[in-house]
């Protein structure tokens, strides 16, 4: 997936994956995936996707400050 947020492509194909976390398995509505991925000049972005139940029911890219991405992964190890 790809999109630019603040003039900045953020890519999944290019990126490199830091960590995924899901929460549920596949077919579950209520059930959502976070991946932590780091571009190649280290600026980090979240990719989430969810069930129609989820916190996260379209697909999206948040871009996060290093510092944030630092919390997110320290709340998801």
């Amino acid at each position: 997936m790809k999109k630019i947020i603040r003039r900045r492509l953020y890519d999944t194909e290019e990126a490199v994956l830091v960590k995924k976390y899901c929460v549920g398995v596949y077919g579950d509505p209520y059930g959502y995936e976070e991946i932590l991925w780091q571009t190649t000049d280290g600026h980090y972005f979240l990719y989430v996707n969810g069930g129609a139940q989820s916190p996260y029911t379209k697909e999206n890219l948040r871009s996060l400050s290093k510092e944030k991405a630092m919390q997110w992964l320290e709340l998801h190890s």
